[in-house]
């Protein structure tokens, strides 16, 4: 999507060990006209699917996983971070390894928004190593739903997590693939 790509081109910043500081516009600060281009994208490529529910991970999948179920007409849920009194005591949770946190997180849904019978879409602000989104996975799958898609806003292919994903056989959709960041270039695929 060369809407995205040319912010990333802009605005994101290559930190090193695969860290792309997006956080102007995705997910610190989020442009609302960037991420509804993004969520009318997603629906426009996930529209055939059947989805019933959005499922992404907070705080930064929030943005374009509302903006893509609104193109949709669909909910969305959020695993948490970490486990407000207003949830339920029995909870569907995993833990996930954060690539930026440098340690492992709690993702925590309310079985009372995700339940056996949903046809889950997972979208999320990036794929990388594909560890985030296995956990989204493994609670849907806890829940009883089942997985339709996955969509990521930025993909970094070098990082592997498509491979780590595919055996899931559903589509995976990525609005832009970086193959490589060196120092101020970021290179995408096509």
């Amino acid at each position: 999507m060369k809407e995205l790509k040319k912010r990333i081109l802009e605005e994101g910043k290559n930190l090193g060990d695969g860290i792309l500081k997006v956080d102007g516009f995705i997910n610190h600060q989020v442009d609302p006209t960037l991420m509804d281009a993004c969520g009318r994208e997603f629906a426009r490529r996930f529209r055939g699917l059947g989805a019933t529910k959005v499922l992404t991970a907070e705080i930064s999948g929030i943005a374009p996983a509302v903006m893509t179920a609104l193109h949709m007409g669909l909910p969305v849920v959020y695993a948490r971070k970490h486990k407000p009194i207003t949830m339920p005591d029995q909870v569907f949770l995993t833990l996930s390894p954060s690539h930026t946190k440098g340690r492992m997180v709690e993702l925590i849904v309310s079985p009372e928004y995700l339940a056996g019978g949903e046809r889950v879409l997972i979208i999320d602000d990036f794929l990388a190593s594909g560890a985030t989104i296995l956990g989204l996975v493994k609670l849907a799958n806890t829940a009883g739903a089942r997985l339709v898609g996955i969509g990521a806003l930025i993909e970094k292919t070098f990082e592997g997590g498509r491979d780590v994903l595919a055996h899931l056989g559903v589509p995976i959709e990525s609005l832009a693939r970086i193959i490589a960041m060196e120092g101020d270039d970021i290179r995408f695929a096509e």
